[in-house]
């Protein structure tokens, strides 16, 4: 028997950015360790660093969305401010982003979607 295989495109509209935005306290030792832990755990679920304390995963879905808004619930630093936002990939895709007074292309869609 074959396998039926669906190849559905993504939709701009459907297809989102789950960003994670943080300030965490790094004056003590835990401190650091809990925030670099955060970190870690962002990179781990696959998200990509867009400054230094901004994160943003592309998921295909409002609900693959809320499966990592609960992971990154779950993980939260016992200190510090974390805040989630999702965007659709179309206006993720109207960012503007400069380097010094250079324009450059926000981040693209990952070509594979990864499945956790």
């Amino acid at each position: 028997m074959m396998a039926r295989r669906y190849n559905r495109e993504v939709s701009g509209y459907e297809s989102m950015w789950l960003m994670a935005m943080f300030d965490l306290p790094v004056l003590t030792k835990a401190e650091r360790r809990a925030a670099a832990q955060f970190r870690k755990m962002l990179i781990k679920r696959g998200f990509m660093m867009l400054q230094l304390s901004v994160y943003a995963r592309f998921c295909n879905s409002e609900e693959a969305s809320g499966i990592h808004r609960k992971y990154v619930s779950l993980a939260l630093p016992p200190k510090g401010e974390v805040r989630l936002i999702s965007i659709t990939d179309r206006q993720f895709a109207k960012m503007e982003v400069y380097f010094g007074k250079k324009r450059r292309e926000p981040e693209p869609e990952p070509e594979q979607i990864l499945l956790f």
